[in-house]
């Protein structure tokens, strides 16, 4: 009995594991390019602090610098905003030929009305509550992209000031404050080189996607769809 337990055991786990291995892959990805980012950026940062002649900081020090918030925040920022964007402008925008695009002039699951659904029993808890808990769920991945975007560009502000701050310190210059700081070319630079390229990226998506194919991926069409079919399916 305790084999066959095992083996159910066992086979559940790889179930989970399958079932999950998307977020489970792109997590671990995430973590590990978190690390690196940290590592390296701790050793930068010290190195910065020893040529001015101050005090090394330990990595828990580090991760409350303005050097660290500032660089983590402006990439999240960008990557929040092209998320935001595109589920937004894919509800509004085609592109003929494009995977990424919904289908010219006909149906899609993803617009139908999810009203007519309140009695379904698996439907989630707003669709059968109905009324202005319904109105902000059925929005809620642009919101909470949104949100997130928002969030990371007032982290890269506060984390860019006392960045900025400490470097005009080492070079006698006055400090400047938060709302001077945002207001600054340098902080919009930061901002729009990071925003042009996330653009960049959903443009080359969106065409690509017209004439190349990636077999066995859902944001490719399938190998044999001809280059007009817009949709993934």
């Amino acid at each position: 009995m305790s084999n066959v337990g095992s083996r159910i055991g066992a086979g559940r786990a790889a179930g989970w594991l399958r079932d999950h291995g998307l977020a489970l892959a792109t997590g671990g990805l995430f973590v590990l390019f978190m690390a690196g980012q940290t590592v390296t950026g701790y050793l930068v940062h010290n190195d910065d602090l020893r040529s001015h002649g101050r005090p090394r900081l330990s990595l828990a020090q580090y991760v409350f610098t303005g050097h660290f918030v500032e660089a983590t925040a402006e990439n999240w920022e960008s990557e929040f905003l092209q998320m935001a964007a595109y589920v937004i402008l894919t509800v509004v925008l085609y592109q003929r030929g494009s995977s990424e695009s919904k289908k010219i002039g006909e149906p899609e699951e993803g617009d139908r009305d999810p009203r007519l659904f309140k009695h379904k029993p698996d439907a989630p808890w707003p669709v059968r509550r109905g009324g202005w808990v319904l109105k902000v769920y059925e929005n809620s991945l642009s919101i909470a992209f949104l949100l997130l975007f928002a969030a990371s560009w007032v982290l890269h502000a506060a984390g860019g000031v006392v960045e900025h701050n400490e470097e005009a310190m080492s070079h006698g210059e006055p400090a400047v404050s938060l709302w001077a700081y945002a207001a600054s070319s340098q902080f919009w630079f930061e901002s729009f080189q990071n925003w042009q390229s996330e653009f960049l990226s959903l443009v080359s998506m969106v065409v690509l996607s017209v004439y190349l194919r990636q077999r066995g991926s859902p944001e490719s069409k399938p190998v044999d769809a001809a280059h007009d079919d817009t949709g993934g399916g």
